[in-house]
Parts: structure tokens; sequence; C-alpha cells
């Protein structure tokens, strides 16, 4: 297995991968944690683990149903390996290796069926990218992007193509920049910019097929600026328009599209970085071009992004952030905790929703910054 360990934890906690460490040590995990399980919402429970402890990696369905895991960090550990999740097994095997190691990265599924993964952080920040191919089980140079980029959003668009936006760059710089890569091709190519330079914020694809954008931050503490501002990006014009401000000002949060068209925006944080974190959360609607809030989760919950998953039913689980997992009812307006739990807070984990409903739920570190290999199932 490769890895880099140039990178020390002080440098991933300057990054923003981790956060301060007061802001972990101060972390508070939830505020109804007692709370019982809601029955009916389904329960999560252990599996066998992954080969690898890891947070900030990459989890991606592949066409045939198994998961691709990639990438992420422990300590002052960054890999490159990879592992396939088998959901027929229930267990993971290796995947072999990327070409560096990553950790901040994106991954999206082409609609060709490979996943092209890019960017990054591994000791420097990566503006090349690489194509996983599940027939061949093998990574492959694509062509580099135009920008170094770690913890920037990628969104699949309709036409194929894939939008990446933001993010932090050489000498900690925070981009407004974005690009559009064409798989046709294999080509990045420089799109208009956003409206701000956004890190740990959100990308979701709207029905229309463009884009929203909401949160994040510039700087770090004591001078960061931390956004209630969204944008949307239009894919036909290839420009970010401003498209209203959420309730709070939110960074390392997590947003989902919902079975209606509307986009949930769950938890995270102020300037206090998790000193408390939200529980929080807010829906917004793309046919009023309003954002509403909703009921409030039964946790607070940051560093989420990527662990909201929409369910076949119309709700969302949200595993990430906490310790436990809550379904949220659009219906009803209504959180409630699955049974089962984590363990400790998951922090940079990723859920991803199988095809047979199932969700796997893997990695992501606690407050000590040591990644897990735990691997969960929630069954509904």
């Amino acid at each position: 297995m490769k890895r880099t360990n140039r990178t020390t934890l002080l440098a991933i906690l300057w990054l923003g991968l981790v956060g301060t460490v007061s802001g972990c040590a101060a972390y508070i995990t939830g505020v109804n944690e007692d709370r019982p399980a809601d029955v009916g919402l389904g329960s999560v429970s252990r599996i066998r683990d992954m080969g690898t402890g890891r947070a900030a990696h990459t989890a991606t369905l592949l066409p045939d149903g198994r998961v691709l895991v990639a990438g992420g960090f422990t300590g002052g550990n960054t890999f490159s390996s990879a592992e396939i999740f088998d959901p027929a097994t229930e267990a993971f095997k290796a995947a072999g290796n990327m070409s560096v190691a990553r950790a901040g990265h994106t991954a999206t599924l082409l609609s060709n069926g490979r996943v092209l993964i890019a960017g990054g952080y591994n000791g420097s920040y990566l503006a090349s990218a690489e194509l996983y191919d599940p027939a061949t089980n093998s990574f492959t140079p694509a062509s580099a992007m135009n920008a170094a980029r770690s913890g920037h959003v990628a969104t699949l668009l309709q036409n194929g193509k894939v939008l990446l936006a933001g993010g932090v760059g050489v000498g900690w710089t925070f981009l407004a920049s974005a690009e559009v890569y064409d798989p046709a091709t294999n080509t990045f190519t420089p799109t208009g910019d956003m409206l701000a330079a956004r890190e740990s914020h959100t990308a979701t694809l709207l029905p229309n097929g463009n884009v929203l954008i909401a949160g994040g931050h510039r700087g770090r503490r004591p001078s960061v600026t931390i956004y209630s501002s969204t944008e949307i990006y239009d894919t036909a014009s290839g420009r970010f328009t401003a498209a209203g401000d959420m309730t709070m000002v939110r960074h390392k949060h997590e947003a989902v599209s919902l079975a209606d068209g509307r986009v949930l925006i769950l938890g995270g944080s102020d300037q206090r970085d998790g000193n408390p974190a939200y529980a929080s959360a807010e829906v917004y609607d793309p046919t009023r071009k309003t954002f509403t809030a909703t009921a409030s989760m039964n946790s607070q919950r940051y560093k989420l992004n990527g662990t909201a998953v929409l369910l076949s039913d119309g709700r969302v689980l949200v595993a990430g952030g906490a310790n436990r997992a809550e379904v949220f009812d659009p219906a009803r307006n209504t959180f409630a905790y699955a049974a089962g739990d984590l363990e400790t807070p998951r922090l940079f984990a990723t859920a991803t929703r199988l095809r047979n409903g199932h969700v796997l739920i893997i990695g992501g570190y606690n407050e000590d910054s040591n990644a897990t290999s735990n691997a969960w199932l929630y069954r509904s």
C-alpha cells in the first residue's frame, strides 16, 4: 500500500480536513442522544472492516453494484490505496493503488461506467486526475485539471460532463474558479468563476440541470469568513449567479436532493467550528427560490458531507457527523433516530446507498483524529 507521511497532523489540521485541535476536543456530539430509536426506521449494524482506516476518502457506487473506496487519511498518513466493497459478501478486498496518495479529493461516476478521481492533498495540492475502470480493476492517468484543488466539489451534469468548483489550492489559496471535465475528450476546460471563493461548501444537481452551490468558507481562523450565500451554476451559459441566502451561515455541512426536487441542507457550523455544531436543517425550493427552516435533527452534526442518502421511499438517512444515524421524513417534517449506533462520532465518513436499498457507512475519524476501518450497514 502506498502512503504519504510527509503530511503531518498539523498540516492536515490547517488544511481544514480536521479543523483545529480545540475544535475537535470541544466538539459536542449530540443534543438528544438518549432519545430512543423510532421503530420502523431501520437499524445500523457493524459488518467486516475495511483493510485500512480512512477519513476524507471517497466511496462510489459502481454500475455492477459494488463500491469503490479510494484514498483518505489517518493521523499523519495519506493513502493511495483503494478497495472494493461487494454487497454479495458484505466484505472488502484490495483494488490496487491510485497514482498518488489523495485525501479531500473527489470521485465521480461517469456515464461510461468509469470513475473520475480528481485533485486532493497529500502534502501538496494536486491538479492530477485519474480514471478507475471497473472492467479492468485499474487506475489510468487522466488529463490534469487547470488548477490544483483539495476540498472542492464535483457534480455529474445531465450532459455527462463533470463540474468541479472551488476548494483550496497552492499556498492555501481559496478558489473561486471552476472547470468542466469532458469524458469524451478527456479534457478539463475552465468555466465561469463562482461569485465567492469557497471551501467546505456543497454542490447539488437541480431538476433543471443547473447546480446549487451553498455555504462554505474562505480563510482560516481567526479571520475565517463563513457564508450563508448560495449561487447557481447555469450549465447552458457556464456562469454562476446569486441564489439568495440560507437561513444561517454554514460550512462543513451536507446537502442532498429530495425526491420532489427540493434540496435538504443539514448541519454544519459557524466560526466556532463544531463548538457546537448545528442540529438545524433547511430546505431550498428551486421553484420558489427560497430557503425555509425545517425541524432540527436530534444530533448536532458537522463534517458530514457525503453521508446523507436519499432512500427509495423518499426519506433521507443522515449517517455522518455524530455517533447515531437518523432519518428525515419530508412528508412529516421530522427527524428520528434509527436503531444501533456508530460507537463514536464519525467525521468525514461516507455513506453509499446500495442497489438492494441498504446503505454502506464507512470510515471517518473521531476527536483523536485517527480514522477507523469500521464499516456498518443501514438496513431499513
